[in-house]
């Protein structure tokens, strides 16, 4: 094989790797902005209150210990009946996050305290949670612009000032 072939072997090999190596990235990240349609009890309820947090970002264990205690609901009384927290239960648990940072239970069942999380926002400074627009890390609408729709891709994010 002469060297003129050779390097248009190369580059031809070269071209497809990238090209298989892009499609598999944007399927991969496609996969991570995709959200899980919203149960409509799930909108009900919760997101009535707050935004409807994508159930993969807490693991099963974590779901139902929040479910189990409604009545103190991170300081709030947020009381359902028993067939609601049963359906928001199922829907959460067979959502909720099966690998990766979000799998271990964070302190307090709180996202925001999360491993992943606080690796996801290492570079957010501690003013900008303090921010009237911002309030607290929980408000994830305030800078992710896409949050109602389960969408936290970097492309949407506008911190407020």
């Amino acid at each position: 094989m002469t060297t003129r072939r050779r390097v248009a072997t190369a580059s031809a090999l070269a071209a497809l790797f990238w090209l298989a190596f892009t499609s598999v990235a944007a399927g991969e990240e496609e996969r991570q902005t995709s959200a899980t349609p919203l149960l409509p009890k799930y909108r009900q309820e919760c997101a009535a209150c707050h935004i409807a947090y994508p159930p993969g970002m807490l693991p099963a264990e974590s779901w139902r210990r929040i479910l189990s205690d409604l009545d103190h609901h991170f300081g709030q009384n947020a009381s359902l009946d028993a067939a609601s927290v049963k359906e928001l239960e199922g829907w959460l648990t067979a959502h909720a996050a099966k690998g990766g940072g979000a799998a271990s239970a964070p302190p307090q069942d709180r996202i925001t305290r999360s491993r992943w999380f606080i690796a996801e926002h290492d570079e957010v400074p501690a003013s900008a949670w303090r921010l009237p627009a911002v309030k607290s890390a929980s408000n994830c609408i305030a800078c992710h612009t896409q949050a109602d729709r389960g969408n936290f891709d970097e492309r949407y994010i506008r911190i407020p000032r």
